[in-house]
Parts: C-alpha cells; sequence; structure tokens
C-alpha cells in the first residue's frame, strides 16, 4: 500500500516535545528510543495506537539546535486528519491551550486548521469526511472520537514539481489528482498519508534544516523486495543514487535526496513497532538496538529524565 510512512523532524527540549505531542494533541507515545547515528539524543515516536504507517511522526529533540527556516527545499507543513466535525473540538482546545494557530481555510475542498508545535514547526489538522469511522486513540484527555486518526499528508516547497512528481508517481505509486493554484496534489492508495502536495515556489529563499523543521520524509515499501525494486526505479529512471539498506529495528531504510532537495526515506512496514514490546506497553520503556545495549546505562545517564511528564 503506498503513501507515507513517517515523517521525521527536528525538536529543541525533549520535554516540551513530549508533552506537547502526547498531551496537547494526544497522540500516543510510540517508541522511546536513540538517535542511532547519535545515541546520546532521543529519538521520539508519536502515532495512533499500534503506531501504524501513516500515523507516525518522530522527533529528533537537539535542545541547543538552531531555529530552521522554512523555504524552498523543505518540507513547508506536516497534516493530520480528523473527523470534519471535530475540528470546532480543536479550535477551541487550541485557544484553551494557547497553542499558536491560525483561521479554518479551504484548501481542495477539504476545512484546514494550521497551527504550530513549540519549537515553530508548521502543522495542519484537515477535517475529514468518515474519518469518525477510522479508529481513534484516545490518552484519557482528548475524547476518542475527536482524536487524531494519522497523517493525512505533507505539502512540499520546491523550486520544481516535474521531476518528485515523476519520482512520486512512478516510484512510490502516488498519482496526480488536483491541481490548485501553485500546488500540485499528488495521491496514494493509503488511507493514512496518502496525499503529497507541492507547492511550486520558483525563485522563492531556500530553506534552512534546523528546530521546528522537517528532516525527512520516508513512504512506505510493504517489505525488502519492494523496496529493492524501488531503489532500481530510482536508479535507472530518475538518477537518484540511494544509500545501502539500514535496519532502524522497527523497519529497514534507504535514504536519498530527490530532485528538489528534500531528504527521502523509503522504509518497509516490517517488523513494526510491537517487535520489542507488546503494543498495550509501547513507548514505555528505553528500547535500544542491539549494538547499543551494552552502553546502556552510559546512555541513559545523559539522556534528559521524562519523570515527571505524564501521558
Amino acid at each position: 500500500m503506498s503513501g507515507i510512512h513517517h515523517v521525521t523532524a527536528i525538536a529543541g527540549n525533549a520535554l516540551r516535545n513530549f508533552d506537547f505531542y502526547t498531551r496537547a494533541l494526544g497522540l500516543r507515545f510510540v517508541k522511546k528510543t536513540v538517535n542511532f547515528d547519535d545515541p546520546g539524543t532521543y529519538h521520539f515516536y508519536y502515532g495512533n495506537e499500534t503506531g501504524q504507517p501513516g500515523s507516525i511522526l518522530t522527533f529528533f529533540p537537539w535542545e541547543n539546535a538552531a531555529a530552521g527556516r522554512g523555504g524552498v527545499g523543505q518540507a513547508q507543513q506536516t497534516s493530520f486528519r480528523v473527523p470534519a466535525r471535530s475540528l470546532g473540538y480543536w479550535t477551541h482546545r487550541f485557544i484553551e491551550k494557547g497553542i499558536a494557530h491560525q483561521a479554518l481555510e479551504k484548501r481542495f475542498g477539504e476545512a484546514v486548521l494550521p497551527f504550530t508545535d513549540p519549537d515553530g514547526m508548521s502543522l495542519a489538522l484537515v477535517g475529514v469526511q468518515g474519518a469518525e469511522n477510522e479508529p481513534g486513540w484516545s490518552n484519557g484527555d482528548v475524547p476518542a472520537e475527536h482524536a487524531i486518526r494519522g497523517f493525512h499528508g505533507v505539502t512540499l516547497l520546491l523550486d520544481d514539481a516535474t521531476k518528485t512528481g515523476a519520482i512520486l508517481t512512478d516510484v512510490f505509486g502516488f498519482k496526480e489528482s488536483a491541481r490548485e493554484g501553485s500546488v500540485v496534489r499528488y495521491t496514494a492508495g493509503a488511507e493514512l498519508g496518502h496525499i503529497v502536495d507541492i507547492y511550486e515556489a520558483k525563485g522563492f529563499l531556500p530553506g534552512r534544516q534546523g528546530r521546528g523543521s522537517v528532516h525527512h520524509i520516508a513512504f512506505r515499501a510493504a517489505d525488502d523486495a519492494e523496496e529493492a525494486a524501488m531503489a532500481r526505479k530510482l536508479v535507472m529512471g530518475h538518477g537518484m543514487h540511494p544509500t545501502e539498506q539500514k535496519d532502524r529495528n522497527y523497519f529497514r531504510s534507504i535514504y536519498f535526496r530527490e530532485p528538489g532537495g528534500v531528504l527521502f526515506e523509503i522504509a518497509t512496514d516490517i517488523p513494526g513497532f510491537a517487535v520489542d514490546e507488546p503494543v498495550e506497553s509501547l513507548g514505555k520503556e528505553l528500547k535500544l538496538p542491539s549494538f547499543l545495549e551494552p552502553h546502556r546505562k552510559d546512555i541513559e545517564n545523559v539522556l534528559p529524565a521524562l519523570e515527571g511528564v505524564t501521558r
């Protein structure tokens, strides 16, 4: 099933990030681990009850990271899907909690509520008809009926949509489905994370990655064989040079920088987040890959404690 697997972004303070996504937005804390390439840093995963592909927003919380700057060559906005009738609830919740947000607007016939997280990351809730029939997870604060279901999609700000769009359609199984002004919409078959909008902004200032910006976007591959086939298409048909496969414990990944400058990943749906802890207790304990397990004590000593912040 084609679509977005996860989105990874850069945060500042770990506790603030944890509090906002688990309490203010009511997402489930699916996995507490570390950046495998920088084990002195947490890697947080938030999503729906089971950590389903298409629901996972992950963060590298780097306390001293400089603020990012939006611009060409970056993901401009990440959007979540909620039931259309829940947008009133969320507007009141944002006001009550002092969450920075904008007025409701219409995009491609859908109601959209843009907002930002404490690090300035651009987010949005999209009211989707029928989303109330999709499973919703409650944190005990946000009622399940109003809960975020998963991703709606991402918006990329690029100089030109053509070459990126060709990769979305030829390699990832998306189809161009609509145009609205300077925005080209691509749609995939998955229920969650099935939209990529490309906002063509030729001549705009290039973005700068940092706190509040997206680090990379991962697209789904069912398994290793499908991922390998995608890699071959990238090389043979689009002149891309993906990395060798990397084992991320919960999925296996390859990476490449797409023609517009955004870092793309292809991640397998398997084995999933329940590979090292049961679904009922996801996110409760620090999980480390086997090669870091011998260093657990040292790693735990440098990571900020999360005690005192409840989910």
